[in-house]
């Protein structure tokens, strides 16, 4: 029944959020048109977008207008995110709050091009919270979790498909608003992110990788650095034999026949 831990990526994250909106609020009430001006290049707006205003596709998620709407988004964050950061730790964290805020973002945008759907403008870190709350159920598929301050356990996929119908209905209301595109375009940011970088698997196969990439360009240089050393040693009326690997060949071995040694030692 107590609350999560504040501390970490999230504790961080919410304190810049708070003091965001703070700032937002001392401006909207005692400079009005400064404080709407932060607003207009802060939220994610298509029509700005397409004017080159990029950074919009992070800061939207600290802009925030209504309070109720900032204490439910950074709530999200709060109750789940001390879970899922403690699995996969801060650094992993700050990925997946920030990935889950630009995927989202980008998609939304996509969409507005239609001129159909997914118009007007989106602020929040809804997607985010909708985000980290997909992890958490990725990673807690059979878990219960409790409502605050409802004291019932609810599995947590019934909480994450509530979520989608909520957003899904006022989705329908708004007339396919780009706000709540973006909130259900969290859910599925959260999806994409954890199956990309967040499980084992992925993680496995990203090193894999690495570590191949790594290997082939070390040896790469070492038979480029062989035929660099056989041009100079035939410049000096000498001869020197590598293999196809680099590595080189004593003359002995050199001419040893099928059944002798292939290379030598390796430098």
């Amino acid at each position: 029944m107590g609350f999560p831990p504040f501390r970490g990526a999230v504790r961080q994250i919410i304190l810049a959020s708070l003091a965001i909106y703070g700032v937002i609020l001392l401006l909207m009430s005692f400079a009005p048109a400064i404080g709407q001006s932060v607003l207009v290049h802060g939220i994610l707006d298509p029509e700005h977008i397409r004017q080159g205003w990029l950074w919009q596709f992070v800061t939207y998620a600290f802009m925030y207008v209504d309070p109720l709407q900032f204490v439910f988004s950074l709530l999200g964050v709060y109750f789940l995110g001390n879970a899922v950061e403690e699995r996969i730790g801060s650094q992993a964290f700050y990925g997946l709050f920030f990935g889950s805020v630009i995927l989202s973002a980008v998609a939304g945008f996509g969409l507005s091009l239609s001129h159909v759907i997914a118009q007007g403008a989106a602020m929040g870190s809804g997607a985010a919270a909708n985000a980290i709350l997909m992890a958490f159920y990725l990673f807690n598929r059979g878990a219960p979790i409790m409502l605050f301050p409802i004291p019932i356990q609810i599995p947590v996929k019934w909480i994450v498909l509530f979520t989608a119908a909520v957003e899904v209905a006022y989705l329908l209301l708004s007339h396919f608003a780009l706000f709540y595109f973006i909130l259900l375009l969290g859910l599925g940011a959260g999806y994409v992110w954890y199956s990309l970088f967040l499980t084992r698997k992925t993680s496995v196969r990203v090193s894999e990788n690495y570590f191949s990439l790594r290997n082939g360009y070390y040896r790469w240089k070492r038979r480029r650095a062989a035929r660099k050393f056989e041009v100079y040693m035939r410049d000096q009326n000498r001869t020197v034999t590598f293999d196809e690997h680099g590595n080189f060949v004593p003359p002995e071995e050199s001419e040893k026949k099928n059944g002798g040694g292939k290379s030598g030692w390796v430098n």
